[in-house]
Parts: C-alpha cells; sequence; structure tokens
C-alpha cells in the first residue's frame, strides 16, 4: 500500500510519518514544501491513501492562505479524480473554520472540495476540525502556545501572558496520528467528520504554571503525578524542548564515614526514592517510625535486616542480597536496621511512604540487636 502525506515535514506530518514508516506494509512517499506541486498529479495517481497535511497558517500575504490551503486541496481533488480510482483522503482542517477568519475560510474552502468530490465520486473522505494540538517536534515560537511555552520555559527564557485566563482545547499529537491511522486501517463508510479525543481543557495561566513546576522539579526533586492523562503527555511534551546539554541533572550527596546517601525523586503523595551505600561491617538505621514505613531492596552486595518490637521486644532478621531480588518493608513499631554483611560495598534502594519533613522526622533512634 502506498500512501501519500503532503506537508510531510510539518509537525503533524513528521510525527505521522515516523509511525507509518515503521510500518513493512506500507510505502510513504512524502510532499513537502520544497516538491513541485507540478508533480503532485503523479504521485496522487500512485498511491492508496492521502494524508493531506500542508497548508499555510503564518502567511505574509492573505492570498496565501486560499493558495496553500484551498488551491492545493483543489489540485489534489483534480489528481483524484483524474487518476479514475478512488483514493480515500484525510484533510486536517481547523476548529477556525467556525471563526470565518481568512485562515478559517481557506480551510472551509479546502473542505468543500473534499465535499464535492465525496458528493460526485463517494470517494472517501475525512475531514479533522483539529483544535491546537501539542507534542513534540512542534516549532515554538510561532502559531503554538504550547510549544513556546515549553521551549523558553526549558531555556530560561521569558514568556508574555496576555489573559491568564483564557481557555484552551488541545489534543496530543499522538492520539491525532492514532486516529489518522484507525482511519486508514478501517476506512469508515459515511463518515465525513472526524474528531480526536481525549480534548484537554485548560487555560494559559494554568499551563505556564504547570511547565514552571515541570522545571522546577529538578531542584525540588518533586514530580507532578505524570502518568496517566494530560499530565503524562505534557510532561512528554515538555521533556521534548529540553537540549541535549540539559539531558542530565546533578543530584545532592550526603556522604559520611558509613557510606553515602542521595534522594532521586520525590511525589506529592506517593512518598520518595533515594539510594545509600555502606562499607563492609557498616550498620545503618537503627531506630523505629510511628508511621512511616519503607521498602527497601539491595541491588548490590550482602545485607542482614535486623527488627525488635518496641514493645515486646520481639526480634527478627533476615538475609538478603543483590543476587536474588527481594523486598524487604519497615513496619511501624519495630525498630530497624540493616548491617553489610559482605565483603564489597553494598547499595540499597529505598522507597519511604512520605517525604523526609526535618520538622517532623517521624523517626526515633532504638538499639535493635
Amino acid at each position: 500500500m502506498k500512501v501519500l502525506v503532503t506537508g510531510a515535514e510539518g509537525f503533524i506530518g513528521k510525527n505521522l510519518c515516523v509511525t507509518l514508516q515503521r510500518r513493512t506494509d506500507l510505502e510513504v512517499i512524502k510532499f513537502t514544501r520544497e516538491s513541485n506541486s507540478a508533480d503532485l498529479s503523479g504521485l496522487v495517481a500512485q498511491v492508496d491513501f492521502i494524508f493531506h497535511l500542508a497548508g499555510v497558517n503564518r502567511p505574509k500575504e492573505e492570498r496565501e492562505f486560499f493558495e496553500g490551503n484551498a488551491d492545493l486541496t483543489k489540485l489534489i481533488c483534480g489528481a483524484i479524480r483524474a487518476s479514475g480510482r478512488q483514493i480515500p483522503i484525510v484533510l486536517s482542517s481547523s476548529i477556525q473554520v467556525e471563526r470565518m477568519n481568512p485562515y478559517g475560510r481557506s480551510k472551509l474552502q479546502a473542505e468543500m472540495h473534499l465535499l464535492n468530490l465525496y458528493m460526485e465520486s463517494e470517494n472517501r473522505v475525512y475531514i479533522y476540525r483539529l483544535p491546537n494540538v501539542f507534542g513534540k517536534w512542534c516549532k515554538p515560537n510561532y502559531n503554538s502556545v504550547v510549544a513556546t511555552f515549553c521551549h523558553n520555559i526549558s531555556h530560561d527564557l521569558p514568556i508574555q501572558i496576555n489573559d491568564p485566563d483564557a481557555q484552551m482545547n488541545l489534543v496530543h499529537i499522538g492520539d491525532v496520528v492514532t486516529s489518522f491511522i484507525k482511519v486508514m486501517t478501517e476506512q469508515p463508510k459515511e463518515t465525513l467528520h472526524i474528531d480526536v479525543e481525549p480534548v484537554y481543557q485548560t487555560t494559559v495561566g494554568q499551563l505556564a504554571e504547570q511547565l514552571q513546576q515541570f522545571k522546577a522539579s529538578r531542584e525540588t526533586l518533586i514530580t507532578e503525578a505524570v502518568g496517566d492523562g494530560f499530565m503524562r503527555v505534557l510532561y512528554a511534551t515538555y521533556i521534548s524542548y529540553i537540549s541535549p546539554d540539559d539531558f542530565n541533572y546533578p543530584l545532592t550527596k550526603h556522604e559520611d564515614p558509613r557510606g553515602v546517601f542521595v534522594e532521586m525523586l520525590k511525589t506529592k503523595d506517593s512518598g520518595q526514592f533515594s539510594f545509600f551505600t555502606a562499607h563492609p561491617g557498616v550498620t545503618r538505621g537503627g531506630h523505629y517510625h510511628h508511621v512511616k514505613t519503607e521498602k527497601f531492596l539491595v541491588i548490590k552486595g550482602k545485607a542482614r535486616f535486623g527488627f525488635r518490637h518496641i514493645v515486646t521486644d520481639e526480634v527478627s532478621e533476615i538475609f538478603t542480597s543483590g543476587d536474588q531480588p527481594e523486598i524487604v518493608e519497615t513496619v511501624p513499631g519495630w525498630a530497624h536496621d540493616i548491617t553489610n554483611v559482605g565483603d564489597d560495598e553494598m547499595v540499597v534502594m529505598l522507597w519511604a511512604n512520605e517525604n523526609f519533613n526535618p520538622k517532623k522526622p517521624d523517626t526515633v533512634a532504638y538499639k535493635v540487636l
């Protein structure tokens, strides 16, 4: 199957082509700004599906809206007619068609060319009136506030907010591409307009505040809830604008004769992650908690965990090593320590269910064994 992608080097086109090119059953033909429009009819004649993503949204003159959006679409429709075949086509239109500004009018004309094609020949057409699309590789300081904010904030540049309460409807590029691929694969009948879901709603002010928190997390170590929904894709977008020189950042290392201790990551509601080391024969810990719980994982070396109940004086011990991954969990009311019983340095990962608060440490010294 041959697929033509116009605007292949644009934001949406680039993300789509990366996905299409992973499929061995497809041959992707790209049409870009550098391509000759005179060759377009020949390209259309040889393909089985078209993603028409090319367009103009920031021209120097108003007429360029119609040349780059309506006229180019008309040319493609003419090429489909001339081919004598049914060639399904996806058009990336815009919600701006409802505002009737020059860009919106040009996109509406493009839609009309496709609808005329459908009415004449029942050639399948799929029109996406996309809201603001965001994600990796979107050009900053152009027509995307998300891209601009992500780029500027990650590069310590100022941002401008005229109305912090201005509402924004956003769709992520991954959901757009997924919908495109589904339409190409299923080619539903009698479907003209398709919406991408989910649509995320936020304000300009909320967007800026959230991105600032992403940036600050490298200092505070407190991560946002970036595992699901809007926060997941927004964080992925923000990270994509960081320059390679900033892919890494330092952590504070606390070192004493026992070894080192390093905090890696904190959360707002699920505790923190850290690691520590201990030299042979060194014992760390020797305390109990009233509420705090921890999970230890020895990833290198050999360890003995000692436990003593602070009321009954019951004792227990557990031996574990990095050769056999095993979680050892501390329990409120039981004092605990960990001793390196091997011949080499011991390295231990640690999760605590709450971030350490020096004013309320919930840590009481107590001899274990």
